[in-house]
């Protein structure tokens, strides 16, 4: 398939094109390049694709070196002529759009960069998949939009109506939109709400990279909830086999859904939404242990209250993946945590090395 990914500079993203690119699709990313966490980090991930783009021009097409079934276009989704352009040009089969501004905390502080990515930006997404007759939108939702329910895991078949943060509110607000084309355009639209995904090249503002890299300084890391806290970890390429099986299975009109018993995970439109995570929650401190253990050093833990937008806990509700995908989770925390680890000090070292020898050219 002419498969077009967003956000491919991105964590997800990154390692989305490349198993696409490795199984023979012809991809097309775009993405932004913003300066909400370091760029550096999103032109390293790129060149692992054989994309150099630290000199690219806003809307300009690079092939990869490495893939020649890859082009890059630095494009954000926000520019709905030049995001329209694209569509033209290379007549996607189906869309995967994983560009969007993250971060929970980031949206108590800078909510209109919220508005702008991810309602205006995904508005411009489902405008050009149904004026370009895209065969299958698969776009990225957020555990977070369970925001104050308790019950535990989390089910897509609950409702989701109170949300704790405005990241949260324009991820379900996204779910919400894509059930509106579905219904009008007859455009299949499926939702992925990830659970806290790391591993290698993952964020600099997600906790596992936070925590190594203060470990690794011997600086004290912010453990909030006093460490009383749970998430799904689930392993990158955990999450990537999942996405890939969805790509491949178009929604589909759920011939059985009950007008007066709505169901909010499917619609009689081709509409669906899927959790994605692990399954097995593990506690914020047997997390940090594992750091810890793969570092060979002990943490020095701060302990905090709860932040403003966060909750407890995540606990993910599989079952509809596992069963209607046969997707199974296959890298556990440990060996996770080992990877990101290895990766972690390999990347950084080749870094070190690099200013090392720009020094030594300078004098």
């Amino acid at each position: 398939m002419k498969i077009l990914v967003t956000g491919t500079a991105g964590f997800i993203g990154f390692h989305l094109a490349k198993r696409l690119l490795e199984r023979g699709d012809s991809i097309v990313g775009i993405d932004n390049i913003n300066d909400y966490y370091d760029v550096d980090l999103k032109y390293d991930r790129l060149l692992e694709t054989g994309i150099d783009a630290k000199n690219a021009m806003y809307g300009q097409s690079i092939m990869s070196t490495k893939y020649p079934n890859y082009t890059f276009v630095k494009l954000d989704i926000c520019d709905s002529e030049k995001l329209a352009d694209c569509f033209e040009e290379f007549h996607f089969d189906a869309v995967c759009n994983l560009a969007a501004q993250a971060g929970v905390r980031y949206s108590i502080t800078n909510p209109a960069a919220y508005i702008d990515t991810n309602i205006r930006g995904f508005l411009n997404v489902l405008e050009c998949c149904r004026n370009f007759n895209i065969g299958h939108l698969l776009y990225a939702s957020s555990s977070s939009v369970y925001g104050m329910n308790k019950k535990m895991p989390f089910s897509t078949h609950d409702s989701v109506n109170h949300p704790v943060s405005l990241y949260a509110a324009s991820k379900k607000s996204n779910e919400l939109m894509a059930h509106a084309y579905s219904s009008l355009f007859n455009l299949p639209t499926t939702g992925l709400r990830f659970f806290t995904v790391y591993g290698p090249w993952g964020r600099p503002d997600m906790a596992l990279f936070m925590f190594t890299k203060a470990i690794m300084e011997g600086k004290p890391i912010e453990v909030f909830n006093n460490g009383e806290m749970k998430r799904d970890f689930t392993y990158v390429d955990d999450i990537v086999e999942g996405i890939i099986r969805v790509i491949d299975t178009p929604a589909e009109s759920n011939p059985n859904w009950n007008e007066e018993n709505p169901d909010p995970a499917t619609s009689k439109v081709p509409y669906a939404v899927y959790n994605i995570g692990r399954g097995e929650p593990v506690s914020l401190l047997d997390f940090i242990n594992e750091i810890e253990i793969h570092t060979g050093i002990k943490a020095i833990k701060k302990l905090l209250p709860m932040q403003d937008g966060d909750v407890a806990a995540t606990s993910a509700n599989i079952d509809d993946l596992k069963n209607k995908l046969c997707y199974q989770p296959m890298v556990s925390v440990h060996k996770g945590v080992y990877h990101f680890v290895k990766w972690f000090n390999n990347y950084y070292t080749s870094i070190v090395h690099k200013v090392q020898k720009n020094i030594q050219k300078s004098a």
